[in-house]
């Protein structure tokens, strides 16, 4: 990801966004590693799970953003970041854990990038991957309708190729079993309350939505907004607390390599 990504915007929703890498991290079957690598560990809330789980490791995070990497430092100053890209990282030790939450989604060419992961790991080791899957919901759709019907189309025209459709878990469990000694691989669908159709568009603000509005400036992204609000509501009713559900699909997965 070439693009820079805004901490604070992103840990707005830090509990709901907290929430899937502790589900994955309690997957795990990893008593006392020595090298955890958190992979693109954002503002470093999911790298504190790590440092909680494993006090006895060396845990280290790697993400591209400069941003970022300078709120997980301030959260965390005794653990080491550095800034590095997924598909090119290298390692001067194998690890016992590389932990991806919420990243590989951004990286291409997946059939190459998942065995390589795994080749970074000492046998036995870890490959632990949490990766949003909602391309489909109304959340993502309203993104691409909107994108296609304004007088920002042209300008719009590559937003939605920031992001592919993932494979099925079939998939990813061929891909890998070659070279792993077990895969597990599981869907989860969050629910989560927010507070009405402006929470979702705050949510999407410091994620998916940031290929669309960043190419945008002024008043033509605060008309981009409204027209996706728009759009929003037509999908999301207001329940009967006077809150909306985010249906959030998520795609889990937890290889041993032989």
């Amino acid at each position: 990801m070439a693009q820079d990504w805004n901490a604070r915007q992103y840990l707005k929703f830090e509990d709901e966004r907290t929430r899937p890498p502790r589900d994955l991290l309690a997957q795990l079957p990893l008593d006392a590693p020595g090298l955890c690598v958190d992979l693109g560990c954002g503002p470093g809330n999911s790298t504190e799970l790590l440092v909680a789980r494993f006090p006895g490791a060396q845990v280290m995070g790697i993400d591209t953003s400069p941003d970022m990497l300078a709120s997980a430092r301030a959260r965390l100053p005794s653990v080491r970041f550095e800034a590095g890209d997924a598909s090119h990282f290298t390692l001067e030790q194998p690890a016992d854990l590389i932990f991806a939450n919420a990243v590989l989604q951004w990286v291409p060419d997946h059939a190459r990038l998942f065995p390589r992961l795994l080749s970074l790991l000492a046998p036995g080791g870890f490959l632990a991957v949490q990766m949003p899957d909602n391309l489909d919901e109304p959340s993502h759709a309203a993104m691409r309708e909107t994108a296609h019907n304004g007088p920002w189309a042209d300008k719009l025209a590559g937003a939605a190729g920031a992001r592919s459709p993932l494979p099925s878990a079939e998939h990813y469990y061929d891909l890998l079993i070659p070279h792993a000694a077990r895969v597990d691989i599981w869907r989860t669908t969050y629910q989560h309350p927010l507070e009405g159709i402006p929470a979702i568009v705050e949510w999407v603000k410091g994620t998916g939505l940031r290929p669309f509005i960043d190419p945008l400036d002024g008043e033509e992204r605060d008309a981009f907004l409204a027209a996706y609000a728009e759009r929003l509501a037509r999908h999301y009713r207001i329940r009967a607390d006077g809150k909306v559900l985010l249906a959030f699909p998520r795609l889990f997965l937890v290889a041993q390599r032989a």
